[in-house]
């Protein structure tokens, strides 16, 4: 719920007080603030949709998606704990993104940019950062170590594979 609330009050100060204004720039450009308002997913892909179908994706799509996995959360079945928290970091920012666009017709709001000279970041959220960060530690806890025993010489040797049981 941490997710949840920080993001919603970072993009309720940001509606508040960004709104009308330029981006503002901090530690040498690296970090933008700038209010954007966001109809599409992820780096505002599917923005450009006929808004029935962009209803439907992000609306009926999305809400299918966070009901099952609230169902596959709430009994993990033997999950480690690292990978349920990486999973319920994902909901819980894919949750905060859904309320943004039941609340504010649609759209979801971001703020944030990084860049470093010409490369840069989409504009994004709290919730975005929570969904990637989830996302990029789930790939990497699919592959762990698991240890086969001492080898010849007294020292454990790992057999590295898929897994996220």
């Amino acid at each position: 719920m941490s997710t949840i609330g920080c993001d919603q009050a970072t993009k309720h100060l940001a509606r508040s007080h960004l709104a009308g204004l330029p981006p503002r720039s901090f530690l040498g450009g690296f970090v933008r603030i700038a209010l954007a308002e966001n109809e599409g997913g992820f780096l505002s892909l599917g923005s450009s949709l006929p808004p029935a179908l962009r209803a439907t994706v992000f609306f009926l799509d999305v809400a299918a998606v966070l009901a099952l996995a609230a169902v596959y959360l709430v009994r993990p079945a033997g999950l480690r704990f690292s990978v349920l928290l990486c999973a319920w970091g994902i909901w819980a920012g894919g949750l905060s993104n859904f309320l943004d666009r039941i609340l504010f017709e649609g759209r979801v709001t971001d703020f944030m940019i990084v860049g470093l000279g010409p490369l840069h970041t989409g504009v994004f959220n709290v919730a975005d950062v929570a969904i990637v960060a989830g996302g990029v530690f789930l790939a990497l806890s699919a592959w762990r170590v698991h240890p086969t025993g001492p080898g010849p010489d007294g020292v454990h040797e790992g057999n590295s594979e898929r897994s996220i049981e």
